[in-house]
């Protein structure tokens, strides 16, 4: 089972985020990249968790699009 993700952490700058491990930014275990991945405060603030709320796959899926008239490739003969 997965950690539970912190939503505010006091320093978030001193963790990698990039898997459950949770490794200090300077001793990178899990060989997921070279850089440390950073929390999602650290983008876009601590009211992050506010901008995903109501978000679910189906209000991001791509939208079923109609095929129109004349799209259809060529029949084979």
């Amino acid at each position: 089972m997965a950690k539970k993700f912190p939503v505010a952490p006091a320093h978030p700058e001193r963790l990698c985020w990039g898997c459950d491990l949770y490794c200090p930014a300077d001793d990178l275990r899990c060989g997921n990249g070279a850089d440390r991945t950073p929390h999602p405060c650290e983008f876009w603030g601590d009211d992050w968790e506010q901008m995903l709320e109501g978000t679910t796959s189906e209000t991001t899926a791509m939208p079923e699009v109609a095929p129109v008239k004349g799209d259809a490739p060529p029949a084979s003969a």
